[in-house]
């Protein structure tokens, strides 16, 4: 096998928020790949605007740099498990990877799952103790349980043999040494160099070009960003294109272009090892392969992880619906869904009982809930419904997804998250106490247990404790698990809520909406203090009268509505309610709005859980 000794192929991964994507910044500033005076943003491979907000990385990229002599192709990825898919298909580009883990925090779920699929491609590990200039780092600990971890994935000899290095990505240095504080990242790239092989080929080999991504330009439609495995592909060339079915179909390629920094730069020709970007075949898909047309060698298809959650889209049928949004109609959904599904491996979109609904699944609740949003900002009016877990039956036995869930929390709230998990069937595993103040929990949990559990977790532990989770295996249904112990406060007539109204509901309940807010029959207007439900009247006024009252100049003090965002939303919703999303609201809603259809439907579950126990 031939090898190109001037390039190097590595994924940068770690679980969310341990420093990947600072970490390529300072490789690119390193590397002379910007000018002097070039103003560049922080995290510049954070590209869009929810990236930028939420300050993690959801759709994985490619940067590359030249150190040398020797160009460094580096795809930076997502550290969410809900991402994970990202991840899976980033690893198909590589041939390394740089694992990075904190230096306090140690590895995480979504540790295990990146070195999981790693080694399950045989791929070998660059171990990077990053912030290992935090007061809290133990960096010794730290390094003993990535071995921990390493056996407990069934590593092989070969595997657990890696090279481990000392950063810190923000200040912009590595080391070989522990304790010893670096100058800059030359140790990082001279590892890399020596640790990654150059990418392999054989010579003579017909043309296979991996499609692992897909992109659009607003010049030349859509790009695929590929993997040359073997051959040459040269702009203008004429190729075959090997379907995920089996077909091969003839297309051109009408430009190409090379990663430099973090431009694409036009190129003529490009060889093994090399990441493209190819445009002019508008339904190339991922997965897919480019090959010679006389001896065709597709690769096989790009497999990922199947999804643990699913969610209902459908069109907005509120009374105020079209009132905020340009797309409402269940066609463009439907196409918007579609289109998602091209460049989004770990989505499925499927068919439901009514006609402008759909059941979209996906790895968790944070990945559906970016879909949406991305819509809503496209101009999309929507009614979503509450996030519910795939089941599968695995040898005639009906099973749903756990997941591996590790908990960060002060020891005074230890009683108060034990407490909450053991309601949602969740099982302790392993609790440590580092000695700082914080014990970490790892549990088993059904997934559908931590539907809205995130927002009950920061209420009790006020805002400090951590939670990281990532699907481990399925296992037999748990059986029924109460989630929600607070019933809604539901408008029962269309008009504008007043304080008057508020005030004499405040007392018992938390409050979901404010003084001059738009409500309408079925909407849901508060969190009631019991676990039933409640119609209230929010419009009703004052009745004026010409006689003054002993209390008219008393001031009227109002509680703060709580103000949920997108993700809150779908965690509080029960089984029976909705989320209407439209650009400018968020609104929690019955999904049955008329109240007697739905007296009608409770009364007719009451009955049969009744037969159900006699």
């Amino acid at each position: 096998m031939a090898t190109r000794q001037t390039l190097r192929n590595v994924a940068i991964v770690a679980h969310v928020d341990h420093g990947k994507t600072t970490l390529v910044d300072a490789m690119l500033h390193q590397s002379g790949a910007f000018s002097a005076h070039q103003d560049i943003a922080e995290r510049v491979m954070d590209s869009t605007d929810l990236e930028r907000e939420k300050g993690i990385t959801i759709l994985a990229k490619n940067t590359s740099v030249l150190w040398e002599g020797t160009t460094f192709n580096i795809v930076d990825t997502p550290g969410h498990a809900d991402f994970g898919g990202e991840v899976e298909r980033a690893l198909t580009m590589v041939d390394g990877i740089v694992l990075l883990v904190d230096a306090a925090e140690g590895p995480l779920p979504q540790t295990r799952f990146v070195l999981r699929k790693a080694l399950e491609r045989d791929l070998p590990v660059i171990l990077v103790v990053n912030k290992v200039d935090r007061p809290d780092a133990r960096v010794s600990d730290v390094v003993d349980e990535v071995y921990e971890l390493f056996f407990d994935i069934d590593a092989t000899d070969s595997q657990v043999e890696f090279p481990i290095l000392y950063c810190a990505a923000r200040d912009g240095w590595a080391s070989t040494e522990d304790g010893v504080t670096g100058t800059d990242l030359k140790p990082l790239f001279d590892t890399i160099l020596e640790t990654i092989p150059a990418p392999t080929y054989t010579e003579g080999h017909s043309l296979q070009a991996w499609v692992t991504n897909l992109d659009a330009s607003p010049y030349l439609g859509r790009l695929a960003l590929c993997r040359i495995i073997n051959g040459n592909l040269k702009r203008g060339q004429t190729v075959g294109l090997a379907r995920t079915d089996g077909s091969i179909k003839s297309v051109k390629i009408s430009d190409m272009f090379l990663t430099e920094a973090l431009d694409r730069v036009p190129a003529d020709n490009a060889g093994p090892g090399d990441l493209v970007a190819v445009a002019g075949i508008a339904d190339i898909l991922i997965g897919e392969t480019l090959v010679d047309l006389d001896n065709p060698e597709p690769m096989p298809v790009i497999d990922v992880d199947e999804p643990a959650l699913s969610m209902t889209i459908g069109v907005n049928t509120s009374p105020l619906a079209g009132n905020d949004g340009s797309k409402v109609t269940a066609r463009l959904i439907k196409n918007r869904l579609d289109a998602e599904l091209v460049g989004n491996m770990s989505l499925r979109v499927l068919e439901s009982d009514r006609p402008d609904a759909w059941e979209v699944q996906a790895r968790g609740e944070l990945q559906l809930a970016v879909l949406v949003e991305t819509m809503r900002r496209e101009g999309f009016e929507l009614t979503v419904g509450k996030p519910a877990v795939v089941t599968r039956e695995i040898d005639g036995v009906l099973s749903e997804p756990v997941e591996l869930v590790t908990i960060d929390v002060p020891e005074d709230y230890l009683g108060a998250i034990t407490q909450l998990l053991a309601t949602r069937k969740g099982a302790l595993a392993q609790m440590v106490n580092h000695g700082l103040g914080w014990v970490r929990l790892d549990y088993k949990v059904p997934a559908r247990g931590l539907i809205g559990f995130r927002t009950e977790f920061l209420t009790e532990t006020r805002g400090t404790g951590v939670i990281n989770s990532t699907v481990d295996g399925f296992a037999p249904w748990f059986g029924e698990i109460r989630t929600r112990a607070s019933g809604s406060l539901v408008a029962d007539r269309r008009g504008q809520v007043t304080t008057y109204a508020l005030v004499g509901l405040q007392e018992r309940a938390q409050m979901l909406v404010t003084p001059t807010t738009q409500v309408y029959d079925g909407m849901i207007v508060g969190e009631n203090s019991r676990s039933e439900d409640m119609d209230v009247n929010v419009t009703k006024e004052k009745q004026l009268t010409n006689h003054r009252a002993a209390s008219a100049d008393a001031t009227v003090k109002l509680t703060p509505a709580r103000n949920l965002s997108l993700e809150q939303a779908l965690e509080f919703i029960a089984s029976d309610e909705a989320v209407e999303v439209t650009p400018v609201n968020v609104r929690l809603r019955k999904a049955e709005l008329n109240a007697t259809n739905r007296a009608r439907t409770a009364k007719k579950r009451k009955a049969e859980a009744q037969a159900a126990a006699n």
